[in-house]
């Protein structure tokens, strides 16, 4: 039988043999992780390389993804569908192995990680959702929801501002079951960190409420195994080992050098390190006795086996709680869930009236939450102003796991990124508020969210400059533009009560990537519809006003600038400009639409367009083209009654005339020259 030092040592050849192929990677971190990962896989870990989507299964997480050679060669290792063919093709177009862990490309990769402390905080949500799943599902003699989530991090994942988030928001709930192994090797890319970073980790952790192992060697396999087989124990708090570590250790030159972090170690390095190692193997070939010691299909299959058999106990006992079980890690949603909303939006159309549309969200809410088990709220400390709390919804605390609303404080990124964990994890659609202001602090989440096509909701308000008199700190300018360029988010701006609602439908039967929900602070009407164009909003963009006769001119707007544009359009038709009013909730939608429902909306042959949006005017321009105008923000807003802001700033009736006179004069000349 292999030795712990053999066998982390095939991690170490395989991920430097790896990066030196591909003469590209991050050859130090999978070296000096190698012992630490070795003792995890093989004697803790629980899962199946056969299923990877076993729902019961550990959740592992390499949250300082540059060391992805690491993570590839426990899952080829071990078993799953990743070839050694694959591990050749290591940073290269279109391979199974992409330079930093992808969810959705490899099998067994469980969150894409690289943007450092994301990884982190993503298990933190997973680790959540075991412990709320477990709370909801589990009954005494049948514990169907059993597992643990670790995760790996470096030196720069503690560094970023997302770690104290995360950490101080598993620490408030007490997640037992999250254990962190950080890799305290004392060196990034610009060399030893005690120039920059000279915390007290251990005692940090402490303070959040973690159970705390300092001076582990991360580099002794009995060390390692006892502080982990002590984590597992502490169910109480979440877990931090730390792991003092050589980074690229044993290596003869770049062991504890930056110069391996970022670079190939280079053919003479590797040459001699097999030698020191007594490493007899070429590159990419094992031992037999190496890779039977590492496959973990049979000991997989066998837990899965064991708790598929667990799981028809427990059907067999409570075959309601096992059916909605299976729906809920399923993502399905429920039969017929939509027919109150739907009832909803008829309603509030006859109803007419005026509402801010954030107050309209919390009342589609009010409705779906009790329908939708899964759905899983919260906001960053701002529950009351963006109406995410629905009523009768219970909050989750350290001793009660039995609610549905999250208190995440004013933590907006580890907010994000925890969502993504959950979203990640199976068994709940997270959504979380925010104001749109600050959605540049949860960015880089939302961002992932996308490119891992989790069904994670935003719910953005104080959407605009008619927020006032909080000023321009707080009036969100170039938000919406920065989110509608994010490739695979589906932004909503509704104008009213019935297309908030609409956009809550479309968000959550979205399985495909994530959605935000833009809202408004201020009141707006319920505008004039029939339920032909009720039913078009899904379509992200339909005509709200059309004109007598063939349009001559288009006015595209969302929000609450919609109202102004029928205001607008009713003014021009009394100079005799025929005018038709595009509502555009979601671009993105409407971008995604055939080609017949684009011109229906938007004929080419109106060249004369504005575009209205309190928001920055240049991601208009694919609308409106180069003749049509854009009546939005050039600027940062000012503090003021909104009224007065939003006047101030030309959103008036009388100045979008202004710019309509022109743009039409202007394309007339422009048709009469061609």
């Amino acid at each position: 039988m292999p030795t712990h030092k053999e066998l982390a040592n095939a991690i170490r050849f395989l991920s430097m043999d790896a990066v030196e192929k591909a003469k590209s990677g991050h050859p130090g971190a999978p070296l000096g992780m190698a012992d630490m990962a070795e003792v995890l896989w093989n004697d803790f870990f629980k899962h199946n390389p056969e299923n990877p989507s076993w729902h019961d299964r550990d959740r592992f997480v390499l949250s300082n993804g540059h060391g992805s050679m690491l993570l590839y060669s426990l899952l080829h290792l071990s078993g799953y569908t990743l070839s050694i063919e694959d591990i050749k093709s290591f940073r290269q177009l279109h391979s199974k192995t992409p330079g930093h862990p992808e969810y959705g490309i490899t099998p067994g990769v469980e969150a894409t990680t690289g943007p450092l402390g994301q990884g982190f905080a993503a298990s933190v949500g997973m680790a959540l959702a075991e412990r709320l799943l477990a709370e909801e599902f589990n009954r005494e003699g049948h514990r169907i929801v059993d597992h643990y989530t670790y995760v790996f991090m470096g030196d720069g994942c503690m560094m970023e501002g997302i770690s104290h988030e995360a950490a101080s928001f598993a620490g408030a709930l007490g997640l037992g079951k999250l254990i962190a192994l950080w890799d305290d090797n004392g060196i990034s890319i610009d060399g030893d960190v005690k120039g920059w970073f000279t915390d007290d980790t251990p005692s940090r952790f402490k303070a959040y409420g973690w159970h705390v192992q300092a001076h582990v060697d991360g580099h002794d396999a009995l060390q390692i195994k006892k502080a982990i087989a002590k984590a597992r124990k502490e169910l109480s708090r979440p877990s931090l080992i730390c792991c003092r570590t050589v980074i690229a250790a044993g290596t003869p030159t770049k062991a504890g050098s930056a110069n391996s972090h970022g670079s190939p170690l280079g053919e003479d390095e590797i040459s001699v390190t097999r030698k020191l190692l007594n490493w007899k193997h070429p590159p990419f070939e094992f031992s037999p006795e190496i890779k039977n010691a590492w496959d973990a299909r049979k000991k997989g299959k066998a837990a899965e086996k064991r708790w598929q058999e667990q799981f028809e106990r427990y059907a067999a006992a409570y075959p309601e709680l096992a059916d909605e079980f299976k729906r809920r890690v399923s993502g399905e949603l429920p039969k017929a869930w939509e027919n109150d909303l739907c009832a909803h939006m008829a309603a509030l159309q006859k109803a007419g009236g005026s509402q801010a549309s954030r107050i309209s969200s919390k009342e589609a809410l009010d409705i779906i939450a009790p329908k939708l088990p899964e759905l899983l709220g919260g906001s960053a400390d701002l529950s009351g102003s963006v109406g995410t709390a629905w009523n009768g919804s219970k909050p989750v605390r350290r001793d009660n796991f039995s609610g549905r609303y999250i208190s995440y404080g004013v933590r907006e990124f580890g907010m994000g990124s925890i969502m993504n964990g959950l979203a990640l994890h199976g068994g709940f659609i997270p959504y979380a508020g925010t104001f749109l202001s600050f959605v540049d602090y949860a960015k880089n989440a939302i961002r992932l969210s996308a490119m891992m096509k989790q069904r994670v909701i935003w719910v953005l308000t104080h959407d605009s400059i008619v927020i006032g008199e909080d000023g321009p700190t707080h009036q969100p300018i170039e938000q919406l533009g920065m989110l509608r360029l994010t490739p695979g988010l589906h932004v909503w701006r509704p104008c009213d009560s019935v297309e908030t609602a609409a956009a809550w439908k479309a968000a959550l039967a979205r399985r495909d990537g994530p959605s935000c929900l833009v809202l408004s602070r201020q009141n707006l009407p319920v505008l004039s519809r029939d339920a032909k164009s009720i039913a078009n909003i899904s379509r992200g963009a339909y005509v709200l006003k059309d004109s007598k006769g063939a349009p001559e001119l288009i006015l595209i707007a969302t929000g609450s600038e919609v109202a102004l544009a029928l205001a607008v359009a009713e003014a021009g038709e009394k100079k005799d400009c025929r005018i038709r009013v595009v509502s555009m909730p979601s671009a993105e939608v409407f971008d995604a639409q055939d080609r017949d429902w684009k011109e229906h909306v938007l004929p080419h042959e109106v060249r004369a367009r504005i575009a209205i949006e309190a928001s920055s005017c240049d991601w208009w321009r694919k609308y409106v083209g180069l003749d049509g105008g854009v009546v939005g923000m050039r600027g940062f807003g000012e503090s003021g009654p909104g009224k007065a802001v939003y006047e101030y700033f030309g959103f008036t009736v009388e100045k979008v005339l202004d710019v309509l006179k022109n743009v039409r004069r202007d394309c007339a000349e422009k048709e009469q020259n061609s």
